[in-house]
């Protein structure tokens, strides 16, 4: 039996290369009527640091300041996404219909990636990868090597192509 793709995950991490993978799972998500969660993980900060940080702003303003960081990642993805699919209009006619969810995490990525993907009950996992730094995972990056290492599902890991 062939595999069903319906929901994919797709990790950014907002970098040229994560970009450059959006093609990917756009082509994909329109290939197979499949639908598209975009995950965006904010690593977790020094527990210190973050003490000392609230210590100085008070509660109270650090929540306001995390808050609108999250609004404005949620932004700015949407707003990838928009330029993306404008950019794609020619090739892929129902762009912004492919993407079902945004969501923005905190934590470790490879762990948030992982934990999301059965959240969701995704079929597969498409992500960007560096490339480029062979004492990092030789081949693809930390995270993208970690992720499909331990990843129940398909991982897709797309290098951003030399110019």
């Amino acid at each position: 039996m062939l595999p069903k793709i319906k929901k994919i995950l797709y990790a950014t991490d907002l970098s040229e290369s994560a970009r450059h993978a959006f093609k990917y799972a756009a082509d994909l998500a329109e290939r197979y009527d499949a639908m598209i969660t975009i995950l965006y993980v904010m690593e977790d900060m020094n527990h210190t640091v973050e003490f000392q940080i609230r210590g100085m702003l008070g509660r109270k303003e650090w929540e306001r300041v995390k808050s609108e960081k999250l609004d404005h990642l949620t932004k700015k993805i949407k707003s990838n996404i928009d330029d993306f699919c404008l950019e794609m209009n020619s090739q892929i006619d129902s762009c912004s219909f492919l993407v079902e969810n945004i969501l923005i995490t905190r934590g470790e990525p490879t762990e948030e990636i992982l934990s999301t993907s059965k959240k969701i009950n995704a079929d597969m996992v498409v992500m960007g990868s560096y490339g480029y730094n062979i004492l990092i995972g030789a081949i693809i990056g930390g995270t993208a090597t970690k992720v499909v290492k331990h990843s129940e599902i398909p991982v897709l890991v797309i290098r951003l192509p030399k110019k």
